[in-house]
């Protein structure tokens, strides 16, 4: 069985082969540059030589592509972009057009003078894994399954707060599965309000195997779930510090115990200790943290959690990691597999195998034998 497990970050993009032959850490892998940076990169370039530029494609993640085309605008060349592809930098064309991008049909993309650069969007490009894969000889044409992971805000409607969007749909979602993989998909099964995820799973008729799509966020505390001293934990908080976002779960016996969800740049590290201590604790609130900029906070289980306990109580995983570096939590730097950056990949293959039954026992041998964890399997 082989299952290819793409996590898509705003930095890179982390992607994971996973063989049922071979042992979890023997597994091909690849960290490469995310989509929205090798756009970023693109951009920049046609701004240092003054060339026009038209986005078409997928719905895909912004961050760095949106700032490298707001430079490009400001720089006083023009942008093109067709509504799918602009949905990129936000769901509401009207947005789009107040930033100076002129949205282009289909047609009106094609008439365009031969100088403007073309440039495609998407996060999920299967060819080109297959080919960097091809290159040392590795073939992706008996996939049993693919499992992608991105964030998505999701398509909050007018006068509706994106950040306050994406928290009520995390709160729905474990109200109504109180598990971690409540944030995985089957490619049939996506929401409609989930653009970015949608756009991924439209990728899917090319693959020839069933698609799973995640959010990455959640995926990559699950990730880090799989590492043996998280595993061993009765209760634990599991933080994800990615780089644009921060999401940190409470989980215990019964599942999800709270939640919260801010953005990483505003944080520092006594902020983060505080913010970790009122989860811990069951006394932090979402009106704090939605009114700190971030986007909420969830907390179904009020019985508090003693961090200090056998040692530590908090987990964490995430490319800003390093915010933690000395907090007085006395963190535990997941390492699930012996690889920090594939935890993404391994908590969507942790997922894969509840929204694809017939391949779980297979999958949840590798994850949870002896051999790799020590410790029998903790539903998440």
């Amino acid at each position: 069985m082989k299952i290819l497990c793409v996590d898509i970050g705003t930095g890179t993009q982390d992607i994971f082969l996973y063989d049922s032959r071979l042992d979890v850490e023997n597994g091909f892998k690849l960290v490469v540059p995310s989509p929205t940076m090798m756009i970023y990169r693109r951009l920049q370039e046609a701004t240092g030589v003054g060339t026009a530029v038209a986005l078409h494609g997928q719905t895909m993640g912004g961050g760095p592509s949106q700032w490298a085309a707001e430079t490009h605008l400001r720089a006083g060349y023009a942008v093109y972009a067709t509504p799918a592809a602009a949905r990129s930098f936000n769901d509401d064309l009207d947005v789009i057009r107040a930033m100076g991008i002129t949205l282009v049909s289909e047609d009106e993309l094609a008439a365009l003078p031969a100088d403007v650069l073309r440039l495609s969007m998407r996060d999920f490009d299967f060819g080109a894994i297959a080919r960097a894969l091809g290159e040392f000889g590795v073939a992706l044409d008996d996939l049993t399954a693919v499992a992608v992971g991105v964030f998505d805000h999701g398509n909050a409607p007018p006068d509706y707060s994106d950040r306050l969007f994406r928290f009520d749909y995390i709160r729905q979602r474990l109200q109504a599965h109180n598990r971690l993989s409540a944030f995985a998909y089957r490619a049939a099964d996506v929401p409609p309000i989930m653009t970015r995820l949608q756009a991924v799973a439209q990728a899917a008729p090319q693959i020839d195997a069933p698609v799973v799509v995640m959010d990455t966020a959640p995926a990559a505390v699950l990730g880090a779930t799989l590492d043996t001293a998280v595993r061993a934990r009765r209760r634990v908080l599991v933080a994800n510090l990615g780089n644009l976002h921060t999401l940190a779960f409470r989980l215990g016996p019964t599942g999800v115990e709270g939640v919260f969800e801010h953005h990483t740049g505003m944080l520092d590290r006594p902020k983060l200790d505080d913010l970790l201590q009122r989860l811990a604790s069951g006394t932090l609130q979402h009106e704090a943290v939605y009114q700190d900029q971030g986007h909420g906070a969830y907390i179904p289980f009020a019985q508090p959690l003693p961090l200090s306990d056998h040692g530590f109580g908090v987990a964490v995983t995430g490319p800003r990691r390093g915010l933690l570096v000395g907090s007085a939590l006395r963190p535990y730097f997941a390492v699930p597999f012996g690889d920090m950056m594939l935890t993404g990949c391994f908590g969507l293959l942790n997922a894969t195998a509840d929204l694809l039954p017939d391949l779980a026992p297979t999958i949840r041998a590798s994850l949870f034998s002896e051999s790799s964890t020590g410790v029998a399997p903790w539903d998440f």
